[in-house]
């Protein structure tokens, strides 16, 4: 096998960065960045620890559930998990963080890498308290580099298209994959048993 092990093989397999993709990474969220944020409902985490193993989780919620109090900083309420913490150990272990937030319907992305730490300050809380709970941390993150990114992976995976979209029975239930992967034994959840159960931790 022939494997690309040093950063000059890499490049000579490519053509030199385009000046506008270079140019367009900056230090900070601007008008654009932010009212990218606002309209998003999901954004996937990219964290790695201390042992250098990478991981990626999604987080969602409302447009704006992360919020941009100012141009180099974002705030990220956590929601109820699974409580394995994968990425919150890993902000621990390294503090830092990369982004990557995504808007239906629209194929660019965003892209924020910065440093992050977890805060239990009762007043950035009680800022994302609602009827039903309050977070236990909240994720800052201090930005470093902030990009929109263009459009061609999510036109090539077709995404948004409802006509490239995948029926749910293609696959089997998560409470039947679940059971065969950990072997459980008995009758596997059923779709409708675990939304009914995921619907009191929404």
């Amino acid at each position: 096998m022939t494997t690309v092990d040093t950063l000059e093989a890499l490049r000579a397999l490519y053509p030199p960065a385009k000046e506008r993709s270079v140019r367009k990474q900056l230090a900070a969220l601007d008008a654009h960045c932010r009212r990218f944020v606002a309209l998003s409902p999901l954004v996937v985490l990219a964290s790695v620890g201390a042992d250098g193993a990478a991981d990626a989780s999604p987080r969602g919620g409302p447009p704006g559930f992360v919020t941009a109090p100012d141009a180099h900083t974002l705030w990220l309420p956590d929601a109820p998990g699974n409580n394995r913490l994968d990425t919150l150990e890993n902000v621990v272990a390294t503090g830092r963080l990369g982004l990557l937030f995504l808007i239906p319907g629209v194929d660019e992305t965003l892209r924020v890498n910065g440093d992050a730490r977890l805060s239990t300050d009762p007043a950035l809380l009680a800022r994302f308290a609602e009827a039903r709970r309050t977070p236990r941390v909240v994720v800052e993150v201090a930005v470093r580099e902030a990009y929109l990114h263009c459009a061609k992976a999510l036109m090539r995976s077709r995404l948004w298209d409802p006509a490239g979209h995948v029926d749910r029975a293609a696959l089997p239930t998560m409470g039947e994959m679940l059971r065969d992967q950990v072997g459980d034994a008995g009758p596997a959840e059923t779709q409708a048993e675990m939304l009914a159960r995921y619907a009191a931790d929404l």
